[in-house]
């Protein structure tokens, strides 16, 4: 039977790192299982990319624990290079050379690796084949960082922000990537702001904010602990009051936005209908009104007040 440490794919314990009085880690600690897509999940400036890159041997904590693979930075920095795919929030690529040329080069970097040709057709490349990279769109560069980071069968990809530029069907094809690569035993920690990738994608999140990782757990456990399945929005002239909002059943975590009012609720068929009577008894006009799934965002807004986006 394998003990819990060695079906860790990736473990730190007691993370920080300072820049001058800025601390962005902040004692963090993490165990992504091997063979899963783990999520970091926080807005701007929370952290993220520093533990990935600290993760990924690129930077270095003032204190604490990594173990990747089993391994450590420090002690084996060839092996666990060669084990790992990095896909950066920003890649650069020297422009004169074709998409082609910097996927045989990448691919040249390890001892095993994948046919840089295999690797056009898994990221839709072929027809930029030829082409200089200096010539690229954003979306198309973003896709070739993702497969530059899988020329070398990687045991563990790191993706931080990787579809960021992308169209939705090429961040439709890129997940389909993604999970193949899963299907094939490798474990992907990944960055992104799009909510519905990581819901999608992710077997567990983790939401950090300020160099902490302050809730983690499956997405559906992170939405449950919202206590209420839906979001009921809506806006009315003159505004509504907290006093108005607090009458709606089963209403809790009010937030309000100038005349925008979002509500978690257990229940739309009471809470609409209630919604519309106590506007109509205050004299209110409704403005407008809408309804949605809770969702991985609406669980950061709850914990911290801010916005997954929010700078």
């Amino acid at each position: 039977m394998k003990s819990v440490t060695s079906s860790l794919a990736i473990e730190c314990r007691g993370l920080t790192r300072r820049y001058g009085a800025v601390k962005a880690v902040d004692g963090l600690n993490l165990a992504v299982r091997s063979g899963e897509c783990f999520g970091l999940l926080g807005p701007n400036g929370a952290g993220k990319t520093t533990t990935i890159e600290i993760l990924e041997g690129l930077n270095r904590p003032d204190s604490g624990a990594v173990t990747v693979l089993g391994r450590h930075w420090g002690t084996h920095e060839r092996e666990l290079r060669e084990r790992l795919g990095v896909s950066l929030q920003e890649s650069r690529f020297h422009d004169k050379l074709t998409v082609f040329e910097t996927l045989r080069l990448f691919r040249s970097f390890y001892r095993d690796g994948r046919d840089p040709e295999e690797a056009l057709r898994d990221l839709s490349l072929e027809e930029k084949r030829d082409s200089r990279v200096g010539k690229l769109s954003g979306g198309q560069r973003q896709r070739l960082a993702v497969a530059c980071a899988l020329t070398g069968r990687p045991a563990i990809l790191f993706l931080d922000e990787p579809t960021t530029g992308l169209d939705p069907q090429s961040r439709r094809q890129l997940w389909e990537r993604i999970r193949a690569f899963r299907e094939g035993g490798g474990t992907v920690l990944l960055t992104t702001h799009y909510m519905e990738e990581a819901e999608r994608l992710c077997d567990r999140v983790a939401i950090i904010d300020h160099g902490r990782i302050i809730a983690e757990g499956t997405p559906a456990e992170l939405i449950a602990g919202l206590g209420a399945p839906h979001i009921l929005e809506f806006s009315s002239d003159p505004p509504a009051g907290l006093d108005l909002v607090a009458a709606i059943p089963g209403a809790h975590d009010p937030r309000q936005r100038g005349s925008h009012w979002s509500v978690s609720v257990g229940s739309l068929v009471e809470a609409v209908p209630a919604l519309l009577l106590a506007l109509e008894r205050s004299g209110a006009k409704l403005e407008e009104l809408s309804t949605r799934r809770a969702m991985l965002e609406d669980v950061f807004l709850s914990l911290t007040g801010r916005e997954l986006r929010d700078e």
